[in-house]
């Protein structure tokens, strides 16, 4: 495996959380997102492909970790952003804007 698609997988399906916290945080108007959502949310918006069940584990991981919180709308659930889930994210996003540093 060339280092390239070792850093993109790395980046990308080995770090699923990044991708879903940002598609809950970006959900236009507060409009639900729904777990059945996700993996076709990420391919059209980042680009790469996940399994079917892998995003449901990484959801049920960051409810059980207080990152995100779920109600059920009807017979489907939703899920939002805690305030650690916010913060979380915001580490994440200066962590890559330091290593980003490093490439000039």
């Amino acid at each position: 495996m060339r280092p390239i698609n070792r850093l993109l997988k790395s980046n990308t399906i080995e770090n699923l959380w990044i991708y879903i916290m940002l598609l809950i945080k970006s959900s236009p108007h507060g409009a639900p997102l729904y777990a059945w959502q996700v993996p076709d949310a990420i391919e059209e918006k980042f680009g790469f492909k996940t399994g079917k069940i892998t995003p449901y584990r990484v959801l049920y991981r960051l409810e059980e970790d207080g990152f995100v919180e779920s109600k059920m709308d009807e017979r489907k659930r939703i899920y939002k952003l805690t305030p650690k889930g916010r913060d979380e994210l915001e580490s994440a996003k200066k962590l890559f804007e330091k290593n980003l540093k490093f490439f000039d």
